[in-house]
């Protein structure tokens, strides 16, 4: 099809200039149309470190269970689960909004290597009032993480593998993943010493043993277009409701749903490009990977690539990811 033959070129490209080491891509067009591809150094079956989309893969399905069975509401305060926390005034949904005015993460995140006294983040201050404006920030999906945790009495990781990704058939899908699949895992960043390879890039999840609710999770292409299924085609799983999958994409703020970024809502120019119909939603992380899904034409596209192994001052896909997207569109328009 002309669309995908589009998209392969650009990936090629970008890859034979060096912009991207490898990367791995699949779209999906309701139940008829499914292509994947492996470029560069990668292979269909690479595990990605995928950053921020732990996000919306984890966190977001993990909370959104408790609200759909009454266990928590979106306006309680993160303060009647976590006392510690010293804001009465956040709630859940300013957290998932990223509305809480909480800052993006702890003063000195970039310290790979230095003790995390959690205290120091019940104890931030606010930049703004709570519900005043988006301030992307790590620091609230790290509480909503561990909200889930007291609640449901497992860590978040054991949570997902259980609910969501053995369920859902995602059977490389882990935080901190075992060793063994060292060999099919892209490495990212280079630390002063070595490249990191296998261990969680972003560094307060490292800090905090490698699972939170912002990132550390590892996963392929293959695994995450099962995962963006649930949420065009909810009925057919078990997980989440249509009124859930309603209540995360239309309330939104500023571009923010709960958990994803929003088309239409926002001036912000999105990873999916501006022509991509209103209501699509998606997610980026930052060592190189997105997800996007659009409601109207049923199509799914996950990109994954180790941009951030090329190093973080060189990621160029803040510009690429709307012009891939683009591509992708045309395969349905």
């Amino acid at each position: 099809m002309k669309g995908i033959e589009k998209v392969h070129r650009l990936i090629e490209g970008w890859v034979a200039e060096k912009k991207i080491p490898g990367a791995v891509i699949d779209i999906q067009v309701k139940d008829k149309l499914q292509w994947q591809a492996a470029y560069g150094t990668a292979s269909r079956d690479t595990i990605f470190d995928v950053a921020s989309l732990t996000k919306v893969v984890a966190t977001l399905p993990a909370i959104m269970t408790l609200v759909q069975s009454e266990r928590v509401s979106l306006q309680d305060p993160i303060q009647t689960y976590i006392p510690e926390f010293r804001h009465p005034d956040v709630t859940i949904e300013h957290c998932l909004k990223h509305v809480s005015g909480l800052p993006s993460g702890v003063p000195d995140f970039k310290e790979r290597f230095k003790t995390l006294d959690i205290r120091r983040i019940f104890e931030l201050e606010l930049e703004s009032r709570p519900g005043e404006r988006v301030n992307y920030s790590d620091i609230g999906l790290i509480l909503i993480g561990w909200i889930v945790s007291r609640l449901t009495q497992q860590p978040l990781d054991e949570w997902a593998r259980e609910h969501v990704f053995e369920p859902l058939g995602m059977k490389d899908s882990y935080f901190n993943p075992p060793q063994t699949l060292k060999g099919r895992i892209a490495p990212t960043e280079w630390d002063g010493q070595q490249y990191i390879h296998g261990e969680v890039h972003d560094e307060t999840c490292y800090r905090l043993g490698g699972v939170a609710g912002s990132a550390g999770l590892f996963s392929t292409a293959e695994d995450l277009a099962r995962y963006a299924k649930i949420w065009l085609y909810p009925e057919r799983y078990s997980l989440l409701s249509r009124e859930t999958v309603d209540a995360c994409l239309k309330s939104v703020f500023q571009g923010r749903g709960l958990g994803w970024q929003v088309q239409g809502a926002s001036d912000e120019g999105l990873s999916c490009g501006p022509n991509w119909p209103e209501g699509s939603f998606g997610h980026t992380g930052f060592t190189g990977t997105s997800m996007w899904v659009d409601p109207v034409d049923e199509m799914t596209v996950v990109f994954l690539t180790n941009a951030v192994h090329l190093g973080r001052e060189h990621n160029e896909l803040r510009h690429l990811r709307p012009i891939l997207h683009e591509a992708a569109l045309s395969i349905v328009r």
